[in-house]
């Protein structure tokens, strides 16, 4: 099973992006944050012909996420918002056969002491209790994360440390929120200045690789036990029109 993520920073807008990758990638489940697009124009019907169900809840310019689903597999149930039932267009849960995956789009922040910063850190508090009501089966969280949560996962580090995705008290939470899951893309690649979002405001960021690594897969250890590879793909990042992410795609055995 081949799964991605993937913030499309508008996923009309970087259509193109996606017909290109996912004719060359071909993911079984691809999940999407910053869809940024209200439901009645989310470009379904494209990506059918692309071989893909769709499943999305999302806004006018802000937010959103959806799942892609490779046709012909079967066994799917997609819900949106958090498990105790509020809507929510920056969690997806999609459940396939005895997989649970959480895909989200974590609340930047803005700053340190912002009311922005609370609703990041009671976020990552509800997904800690999803994570704990469903460790029981093998389990996925994923998406844009917006947390840097080791020096290696940030050029310069040291000129981030007031940074809301990367100063220390929500490295410690999100620390503590996985602390029972496995970081995928470390079980294959420990080295530093690996990343998957690349800002749009540094000149040559992706030649000079200046980035960040805030998209994760966090999988249960059984989930991790099956991993096969795990990469970003840098490449999408370099076209025209790009998003400011990269996918980071896996493998499992499953």
């Amino acid at each position: 099973m081949v799964t991605a993520t993937f913030n499309v920073n508008s996923v009309r807008s970087r259509l193109h992006i996606l017909e290109r990758w996912l004719k060359s990638a071909s993911p079984d489940f691809l999940f999407m944050q910053e869809t940024k697009t209200q439901d009645e124009f989310f470009p379904a019907l494209a990506f059918q012909e692309m071989g893909y169900r769709s499943y999305f809840h999302g806004g006018k310019s802000y937010s959103g996420v959806a799942a892609l689903v490779k046709n012909g597999i079967d066994d799917v149930d997609v819900a949106f918002g958090f498990d105790d039932g509020e809507f929510d267009t920056r969690v997806l849960t999609l459940r396939h056969k005895n997989l649970t995956v959480l895909n989200t789009y974590v609340p930047q922040g803005k700053s340190i002491g912002s009311p922005d910063f609370d609703v990041k850190k009671n976020f990552l508090a509800r997904v800690k209790g999803v994570i704990e009501r469903g460790k029981e089966g093998l389990f996925l969280w994923t998406g844009d994360l917006n947390v840097a949560p080791e020096p290696e996962d940030v050029t310069h580090p040291e000129t981030k440390r007031n940074h809301v995705c990367f100063c220390t008290e929500i490295r410690e939470i999100f620390r503590d929120t996985k602390k029972s899951l496995v970081d995928v893309l470390r079980l294959f690649d420990d080295g530093c200045n690996v990343f998957t979002f690349y800002d749009y405001r540094v000149k040559g960021a992706v030649e000079r690789n200046i980035g960040w690594r805030i998209d994760h897969m966090l999988a249960s250890p059984g989930l991790a036990d099956m991993a096969e590879w795990c990469r970003p793909d840098i490449e999408p990042r370099t076209w025209d029109k790009p998003s400011d992410h990269t996918p980071l795609v896996a493998s499992f055995r499953l």
